[in-house]
């Protein structure tokens, strides 16, 4: 379909637009570093409010849930208050949440400061990039969303690096004070140099769909619930979970229905009706999938299986980040000479090899080695993110971008908590099921087993202990080594199942569109 001559088509943003895309994802980055940041501060928090460790973690999901529901709806809210307006708000919100949540004396402060932080900061992300894509044309648009890649990428992996060095230099509050200079600042400058294009405040607001969002805060709501909780809880095992999932499906499907067969929906369903915002989408949620899945492995198997602490083990993603930065420049200029689907195929096998590479742990692993495996992975996430949220808004007509990046933003977050969640429960089953596995063989009728135990046993002896305790001391460093052997193949494992993962979206990017460096091919959608 051919859009129509528009008479506002010539218009351009007064001030500079790659000043406004950086001011922009800086309010972004500020939002995307706080849904990993807080993680490594949950043992010093519950300890300063006196509040135990799975009490702790509410101050984790309060914000997934709020900020899940508010990204699917911001592109009404965008319509409701007006984008800029709105934009500003959420900026200026955030950061005073932010400040409450530093100064919390108790548990329920953070949980509601943290609720509250969360709901105005999920308009930040899809508006950061309505933003971008109404100030500049399609042709320019894969080298502004390398700017943005920067932050939705690199914000998770310098989140958990960042969270560490402060909370072990100074207090868990500084993760949240430091937002407020940079709150501060990025209110000043979007007020001074963003804009709201004609067809923006042309556009009018859609009223208040009150059976839409109520049936989107339950599914939402509910799945990030059952999703961040599930672990602690023993999933479908819980009464909880069980409840949280039946509410998650019901309000899901129900608000996909609801959308469908309104008049004026609180979010207009037609963006799925193009090819590339779809298949967009599912390509946006498979990389958040596994993007965050293995930012949260990587150093949970460093700290539980190696020893590190949470400074070290961020600091092993912190390299990832590098390589992101300087790849990006190389995929925008790709992106002119290769069919941008091509690229993105290309960017799911390397992160299928990455995945198997990384299949590679072993006990005594090394420092550099896991720095070279999250480096490799980070090498495909540098193909896919910028292509992908190139292709997805192509051949979108103009009036859906709203609604399109808060889709586009959902499916990236709560795909992101979905590989999380998965990611944790298959280190757990697989953990279990290696140990049913290799305990078959830890026997006295096993002779290897026996000659491993009389090894360790003659090096106790050969210290001065007796013989009675350095059969003891013995059994229980092989019980260690045990553990330790089990928990490393159960890791492995994990990354062998997002190889899989990356491996079979790759036939899928064929499905879209031929195009190159953001140009739709002649004659439409």
């Amino acid at each position: 379909m051919i859009e129509p001559p528009n008479p506002n088509s010539d218009w351009r943003p007064a001030h500079n637009p790659w000043l406004i895309a950086v001011v922009v994802t800086s309010a972004a980055f500020m939002e995307i570093l706080d849904t990993t940041i807080v993680n490594v501060a949950l043992p010093h928090i519950a300890g300063s409010l006196s509040a135990s460790s799975d009490e702790a973690t509410w101050a984790l999901t309060s914000y997934l849930v709020a900020n899940a529901i508010v990204l699917t709806i911001s592109g009404w809210l965008s319509d409701l208050l007006g984008r800029k307006r709105y934009f500003l708000i959420c900026i200026a919100m955030f950061t005073v949440c932010s400040f409450l949540c530093g100064t919390a004396t108790s548990l329920g402060q953070l949980v509601v400061f943290r609720l509250a932080q969360g709901f105005f900061g999920g308009g930040l992300q899809p508006n950061q990039q309505s933003i971008i894509l109404d100030t500049f044309p399609p042709a320019k648009r894969g080298a502004a969303f390398g700017v943005v890649a920067i932050a939705t990428i690199v914000a998770p992996v310098l989140g958990p690096t960042l969270g560490g060095i402060i909370t072990d230099q100074t207090t868990w509050r500084w993760i949240f004070f430091i937002n407020v200079p940079v709150g501060i600042a990025a209110v000043f400058l979007v007020s001074l140099l963003v804009q709201d294009p004609p067809w923006i405040k042309e556009r009018k607001s859609r009223g208040i769909d009150y059976i839409g969002l109520s049936l989107i805060t339950l599914g939402l709501g509910c799945l990030q619930v059952m999703l961040d909780r599930g672990e602690d809880d023993d999933w479908f095992n819980s009464v909880f979970i069980q409840l949280m999932g039946l509410l998650a499906v019901a309000g899901i499907i129900g608000s996909i229905i609801w959308l469908l067969i309104a008049k004026k929906p609180i979010v207009n369903l037609r963006v799925f009706a193009d090819r590339n915002f779809t298949g967009g989408c599912i390509m946006i949620g498979a990389t958040g999938a596994l993007l965050y899945a293995s930012a949260v492995i990587i150093p949970q198997f460093a700290q539980q299986v190696i020893g590190y602490d949470a400074t070290w083990s961020g600091l092993i993603l912190s390299p990832g980040g590098m390589v992101i930065i300087l790849l990006i420049p190389f995929v925008t200029r790709l992106l002119k000479y290769v069919q941008t689907r091509y690229v993105i195929a290309a960017g799911f096998f390397i992160m299928g090899c990455s995945m198997i590479y990384s299949n590679r742990l072993v006990p005594n692993i090394d420092f550099m080695t896991l720095v070279e495996m999250r480096a490799f992975q980070t090498t495909a996430l540098a193909f896919l993110f910028v292509p992908v949220s190139t292709i997805a808004y192509t051949t979108l007509p103009r009036e859906l971008n709203g609604d399109a990046t808060a889709l586009f933003s959902m499916f990236r977050n709560v795909f992101g908590s979905i590989g999380i969640s998965l990611a944790t429960a298959l280190v757990t089953q697989r953990v279990q099921t290696h140990q049913f596995y290799l305990s078959q063989w830890a026997t006295p009728y096993h002779q290897p087993f026996n000659d491993l135990i009389a090894s360790y046993q003659a090096a106790w002896i050969a210290m001065g202990h007796a013989a009675a305790t350095a059969h003891q001391y013995a059994l229980g460093q092989v019980y260690q080594v045990f553990v330790k052997q089990v928990q490393v193949l159960a890791y492995a494992d994990v990354f062998l199942y997002c190889a899989v993962i990356a491996f079979a979206v790759v036939p899928v990017c064929f499905l879209l569109s031929p195009q190159r460096g953001g140009r739709a091919p002649a004659g439409g959608h």
